[in-house]
């Protein structure tokens, strides 16, 4: 079944691929760390196989925005329970508030999730439990006019992979293989 290198990649490339489409994939979530040793749940937007590039939406004013800046190193963790299959991804991650990709990112998130923009900042010191957002905006969904301001709070988080760390557990043998720089080698599990 997992063989070879090219097998292995087809598999990540496949469930990646998949898990920007589908929001039940398993794999759609996925756990972001920062070098800071911070780590956060986040949902997987686009995925680019041929660089390879992971994409996610992140707030400018969050601190994990802070710690990547235009080039921090980013992991990223995938898990898929019922096919047993873990992806571990190291790269480079820089946020992106303009640009081509920011902007088109911006243009293909609904209105409801572009709400989440309009709030305090991530980590921002509430009075009393509550999501952040101006209370107009509680459980509405705002018009474009209104969402304006949010735009610039708005960014990309990209992750340009320079190691797959892929895991797959078996009764009958488990199997890890780390791809980097173009090359593949078969590691103990």
């Amino acid at each position: 079944m997992f063989d070879s290198f090219a097998s292995v990649r087809e598999d990540i490339d496949s469930r990646l691929r998949g898990a920007v489409r589908d929001r039940r994939s398993p794999m759609h979530t996925a756990v972001v760390a920062t070098a800071d040793a911070d780590a956060r749940i986040m949902v997987l937007r686009g995925y680019d196989a041929a660089v390879p590039l992971l994409r996610f939406h992140t707030d400018v004013r969050s601190p994990k925005a802070a710690v990547i800046g235009t080039g921090g190193p980013v992991g990223v963790l995938f898990y898929d329970k019922a096919a047993k299959v873990q992806i571990r991804c190291m790269g480079t991650g820089r946020v992106e508030q303009a640009g081509e990709t920011a902007d088109a990112a911006w243009a293909a998130s609904t209105r409801f999730a572009r709400r989440c923009y309009l709030g305090e900042g991530p980590g921002a010191g509430l009075g009393r439990p509550g999501s952040g957002l101006p209370i107009e905006f509680e459980g509405c969904e705002p018009d474009e006019a209104q969402l304006l301001p949010a735009r610039e709070n708005f960014a990309v988080l990209l992750v340009e992979i320079s190691r797959f760390d892929w895991f797959h557990l078996a009764h009958t043998g488990h199997r890890r293989a780390i791809l980097e720089h173009g090359a593949g080698r078969w590691v103990a599990p």
